[in-house]
């Protein structure tokens, strides 16, 4: 038990253990001393049984002081002795426990008939003693192995939280290498058409031709900046054969195409136009599509899968369901690819949900709001 948690029940329940396993001692040797309790046999367990629970002690005290007081006084402390074995054997301390049986056994032998652990029973006492070391080498396996598996436990906790941080940095980068493409392409032709209309500046006003000339060093600089703080971002390691390219504004009708073409039952439904819908929104619900087919594929394989997007305000929405299915052959563990579809949602102000959607079906569906466009004062210069 960890100090953190604080004592429990088992705690207690020694504490108790003990104490009425003292007073018990505490009574016989009085009852032996004819009622006496201020005597050395009385006092002794007090002493056998304040070692047992005071922690701080030297862990060889309270072995020391039952194994004494039981070769003197036989079966009157024995039950505290049996506590002592039990403690060193949960410590893995099996040969000094074996040593102090030894001692009692042997120191017995001589000791009054009245208080003989080899009286009434010759081997009565030993059974006990043996009892006592195996319980607690049982219990110290016990406890030993739930520690490990607690760590472990842990471990993978902290493994898992790792391993999600990771997918989502991922999700971010991803993310940033897709916006750099769309936005630096963007930028390029404002760039260009400026550039194009600047060398005419001769047959504009000088007005509109100072606009398009600032236009052009906005662009540029713009571009430049894009180019310094999404391109930071953008993942630098060697490339793999799995690492599929990013899908900058590529349609989701060619995923399900390639699904189909794959053997995938997947039926498509669209509602507005994907141009109508920003760019940011465009790449999600590529990824989401994607990350949907493939565990339907690789979770529910042969099932049927239906796919409904919709494009219009005041919200993206993308819904992803597969009937139940068979597992494919071969498949490769689980990734953490919903983890980064969250990051992703998340970063769009939406919010995504995967989970089971009845009779065995699964269904990953994503939300993202779309902000208002900016009013138009409807002025032209």
């Amino acid at each position: 038990m960890s100090g953190k948690e604080g004592p429990g029940w088992a705690v207690y329940g020694r504490y108790g253990l003990v104490l009425l396993l003292t007073a018990a001692a505490v009574q016989s040797s009085a009852v032996a001393e004819g009622g006496h309790y201020l005597t050395v046999r009385a006092i002794a367990p007090v002493l056998c049984g304040a070692a047992l629970v005071t922690p701080r002690l030297p862990w060889f005290v309270a072995p020391l002081l039952t194994t004494a007081a039981t070769a003197l006084w036989g079966w009157l402390t024995l039950p505290l002795l049996l506590v002592a074995l039990f403690d060193l054997a949960a410590r893995r301390r099996v040969a000094v426990a074996a040593g102090c049986c030894g001692i009692v056994l042997a120191a017995n032998v001589v000791a009054p008939a009245t208080v003989s652990l080899w009286r009434p029973q010759q081997y009565g006492a030993s059974l006990f003693l043996l009892l006592a070391v195996v319980g607690g080498l049982w219990m110290g396996n016990r406890r030993r192995l739930v520690q490990a598996l607690s760590s472990q436990v842990e471990h993978l906790r902290i493994e898992r939280e790792l391993r999600e941080e990771t997918a989502r940095a991922a999700e971010r980068s991803r993310i940033a290498a897709e916006m750099h493409d769309v936005l630096a392409h963007r930028l390029s032709l404002i760039a260009l058409h400026t550039g194009v209309l600047a060398t005419r500046a001769d047959t504009l006003p000088a007005p509109v031709a100072e606009r398009l000339t600032l236009l052009r060093t906005a662009s540029t600089e713009a571009l430049a900046d894009l180019r310094d703080v999404l391109g930071a971002l953008h993942e630098r390691g060697p490339t793999t054969g799995g690492t599929p390219p990013a899908p900058v504004l590529r349609d989701v009708q060619e995923l399900v195409e390639q699904a189909r073409e794959a053997g995938q039952q997947v039926e498509l439904e669209v509602d507005g136009q994907a141009e109508q819908a920003p760019a940011a929104h465009r790449l999600a619900v590529y990824r989401l599509v994607q990350e949907g087919l493939t565990n339907a594929r690789k979770h529910a394989a042969g099932a049927p899968v239906r796919i409904r997007l919709e494009y219009r305000a005041p919200a993206t929405v993308v819904e992803i369901i597969n009937t139940a299915g068979e597992t494919a052959e071969h498949t490769a563990p689980s990734g953490f690819g919903l983890v980064g579809l969250a990051e992703r949602v998340h970063a769009l102000g939406g919010h995504l949900h995967a989970g089971p959607h009845g009779a065995g079906s699964w269904r990953l569906a994503a939300r993202i709001p779309r902000t208002a466009p900016p009013a138009q004062n409807g002025s032209r210069p």
